[in-house]
């Protein structure tokens, strides 16, 4: 005699089966939408990427085969707005002004934000004050109100020059109008953003065991070797980053070249920098296609000096492996 117990679950009733298929369906719906919420959180990212970045950068890229004036439809000229640059005189100017400025403010910055590091990892009490303070210029270094500041600052009858003259000087340079300190002015605003190099060097020196000091002293190391053989040796990574960092950063200058000159990168296009220049062309002269390849001849030599830093790296930089 059979009874419904005897019967297995799932022929039980017919019922059942609609309701385990769809719990079934709402699973798997569950796991699906799990594993598109990422992609939906980094929607907003891929849409900035493609838009704002990938999309400008070949257009970048077509611009600069053509002869575009921002009117007219571009026009396919192949390589020669590339080969216009070896005939233009004053693209090797602004590849001599911003190679100076590169070569001579980084390391400046650099050495500077290193030396007020080591002040602050002494222990001073107050750190937290000074360090905001001594980061502030980086904040708003690269901004126009600061660039507008230094200009009179360092004008004909600006701030320094009044002080030169209360102390004796009669005829003080107008240091941005004259050839000769122009770009030293605006090597000194760079040198000036020294905030946020210093604060990743503190963070360095803080990681640095002091054992390694100890040792050194006992054998009768002195400061300056014990900078030299500890300190900059464990160090050297964060150097690295630095570098790389604010190499990059000093090949993108404006605002300040911008401001301090007028916009025209004088006087006698002594701060005729090159994204100046290539801004010039570009706005200033309605040559959209020659201004893209100056800004592809740009991106090729920072990425060329980025990979020589690499390669060099290995001969100087300690990873303690």
């Amino acid at each position: 005699m059979s009874s419904t117990l005897d019967v297995p679950p799932r022929e039980r009733s017919h019922g059942e089966a609609p309701g385990g298929a769809s719990r079934a369906a709402s699973r798997a719906r569950r796991r699906r939408s799990g594993r598109l919420t990422p992609y939906l959180f980094l929607a907003p990212w891929f849409a900035g990427l493609l838009f704002i970045t990938a999309g400008p950068i070949a257009a970048s890229a077509y611009l600069s085969f053509t002869d575009y004036s921002l009117i007219g439809a571009p026009e396919w000229i192949g390589l020669d707005n590339f080969q216009r640059m070896f005939d233009d005189p004053r693209f090797y100017q602004s590849l001599k002004v911003t190679f100076i400025y590169v070569v001579v403010s980084v390391p400046l910055q650099l050495a500077f934000a290193l030396f007020l590091a080591m002040i602050l990892d002494r222990g001073l009490r107050g750190l937290a004050l000074y360090r905001s303070v001594y980061y502030l210029p980086s904040l708003i270094g690269g901004s126009v109100a600061i660039a507008i500041l230094w200009r009179q600052i360092f004008g004909s009858d600006g701030l320094l020059n009044g002080v030169l003259r209360f102390v004796g000087f009669e005829n003080p340079p107008g240091w941005v109008s004259d050839p000769d300190y122009a770009l030293g002015t605006l090597i000194i605003l760079n040198v000036w953003t020294f905030g946020a190099p210093m604060v990743i060097f503190l963070a360095g020196l803080r990681q640095i065991p002091t054992m390694y000091y100890e040792a050194a002293s006992l054998d009768g190391a002195g400061k300056v070797r014990q900078f030299i053989q500890v300190t900059l040796p464990l160090l050297s990574p964060i150097i690295f980053f630095n570098l790389v960092l604010q190499t990059i950063n000093a090949f993108q200058t404006f605002t300040q070249a911008f401001i301090v000159s007028g916009g025209t990168g004088g006087p006698a296009d002594s701060t005729l920098f090159y994204t100046l220049y290539l801004y010039q062309r570009g706005f200033g002269n309605f040559d959209m296609g020659y201004a893209s390849a100056l800004a592809w001849f740009l991106l090729l030599i920072v990425g060329g000096l980025t990979a020589i830093n690499f390669i060099a790296a290995k001969y100087w930089v300690f990873y303690g492996d």
